[in-house]
């Protein structure tokens, strides 16, 4: 009985192998009049990208001071309106200068009467009633008393503390009737236009920085509103123990609204591809350590392609190689696939993002960790990506 169910199980077992193969012959593989697999696919498109670094920093002025006066004493009059333009050369503190003007006073006495000195002995040398070293002496004491009296003067001309350049008077930290002395800060001064958007950047990105590059940014205070620079200076030197890079551009600030502190979200524009390609993020699959995309041909068959990514956007990515523009890539059923299988492409709508791009987005490609950015700065697309 044991023997009889042993042989029928496997006659049963033979002539389902045998359908299985027949199956195989008549229809399952890839001939021309066999099945196609359904997948859904999208066209590569081109467009422009710009690889971007996005990060966050702080307006600076361009010229920034604390003003402390050049001689000691008492305040006697404050010249300026906290908050105010003040020009360039233009006096904004009077120390007092009563002690200066005597010295003043007795220097021109003394000079004075070095200068009769030296005219009587120039006289009585030239009657032979005085020496050529008596001269000399006159002629010293007179350039002597000349010097001490300039000396004077300059500091008696300090006593009015004149704004360095053009800008906004701060806070005075003084106060009518205070003493100050040289290390005394009295007010702050800056100026307003233009300005210095300043950020910092890892050093990892030092190659691809440079003067002139374009900046673009947004102010948290100042919603809606994109601002533009220029790249003025890169630091040659990174910064420690963080390791970054300082970089500042210059921005116009006509209409005064940029205020040295205001925190700002930046984009560095470091490169422009005007003729890339690409795919929907859902095309990439990875595989075995490596990135591939499944491209149809022209024959109706699938050929898997290794591909470099480059910027990625919400809901999309660049494709650096591996991969042209207007070819069909694979979007839905590619777990299916096998190289040389025929397929039958159904075109799905995949719209492309937004302009703006002001989204973040990190770069890839097949290297990855190096690529990655990170620490405050990542890449971005054009906004036509």
């Amino acid at each position: 009985m044991i023997v009889r169910s042993s042989l029928v199980w496997l006659l049963s077992v033979a002539a389902a192998a045998g359908c299985a193969k027949a199956e195989s012959e008549d229809g399952g593989g890839g001939g021309a009049g066999g099945f196609s697999m359904p997948v859904e696919v999208v066209t590569a498109r081109v467009d422009t990208v710009v690889d971007a670094i996005t990060t966050t920093g702080q307006i600076e002025a361009v010229q920034s001071i604390l003003l402390r006066p050049d001689v000691g004493g008492r305040i006697v009059e404050i010249l300026f309106r906290e908050g105010s333009t003040v020009a360039k050369g233009e006096p904004l503190f009077k120390v007092d200068d009563a002690e200066l003007v005597a010295q003043v006073a007795r220097a021109e006495a003394d000079r004075d009467l070095a200068r009769q000195a030296l005219e009587r002995t120039g006289k009585l040398l030239a009657e032979n009633a005085s020496s050529q070293a008596d001269l000399e002496l006159a002629e010293a004491n007179y350039r002597s008393n000349e010097a001490q009296l300039q000396l004077l003067q300059i500091r008696l001309e300090r006593t009015l503390v004149r704004a360095p350049f053009r800008g906004v008077v701060g806070t005075r930290s003084v106060s009518l009737g205070d003493y100050v002395t040289t290390t005394t800060e009295m007010v702050s001064l800056q100026t307003y236009n233009p300005q210095r958007a300043a950020f910092k950047v890892p050093e990892r990105f030092a190659q691809r920085l440079a003067a002139g590059q374009e900046v673009l940014f947004r102010v948290a205070s100042l919603p809606g509103r994109e601002f533009r620079g220029v790249v003025e200076f890169v630091d040659p030197v990174v910064s420690l123990p963080a390791r970054v890079i300082t970089v500042k551009a210059r921005v116009s600030n006509r209409d005064r609204v940029l205020r040295p502190g205001m925190f700002i979200e930046v984009r560095l524009a470091t490169d422009v591809r005007p003729s890339a390609v690409i795919v929907p993020e859902e095309a990439i699959v990875p595989l075995e350590g490596l990135v591939i995309v499944w491209v149809v041909n022209d024959e109706g068959t699938v050929e898997r392609r290794e591909v470099t990514l480059g910027v990625r956007t919400p809901g999309f990515v660049e494709v650096r190689s591996g991969v042209d523009g207007n070819e069909q890539v694979v979007v839905g059923g590619q777990a299916r696939l096998a190289p040389g299988m025929p397929v039958m492409p159904i075109p799905v709508d995949r719209p492309p993002p937004q302009q703006g791009g002001g989204t973040d987005a990190a770069p890839g490609g097949q290297s990855g960790a190096d690529d990655q950015p990170g620490d405050g700065a990542e890449a971005v697309p054009d906004s036509g990506v």
